[in-house]
C-alpha cells in the first residue's frame, strides 16, 4: 500500500539555490535639469537638453495614449 503523501515531496539533493536580489538605482536629480509640464506635472531631463523639445516630446507621447 502507498502512502497518501507519495510522490508530493522532492528530495532537495543538498543543492542550494540563490536568489538573485535586484538593485535599482534612482538617478540623481540634483545633477538633472527640472521642466515643469503643469502644476502636477515634472520632469527630469540632462542638463545640456532642451526644454522645449523634452515638453513636446512629453505631451506628444501622453496624447499617444490610448484613453
Amino acid at each position: 500500500m502507498v502512502p497518501l503523501l507519495a510522490g508530493l515531496f522532492i528530495e532537495n539533493h543538498g543543492i542550494m539555490i540563490e536568489k538573485k536580489i535586484n538593485v535599482f538605482k534612482s538617478p540623481d536629480l540634483s545633477k538633472l535639469k527640472e521642466v515643469v509640464i503643469d502644476h502636477r506635472t515634472k520632469i527630469y531631463i540632462a542638463p545640456d537638453a532642451d526644454i522645449e523639445k523634452a515638453k513636446e516630446s512629453y505631451l506628444n507621447r501622453i496624447a499617444r495614449r490610448k484613453p
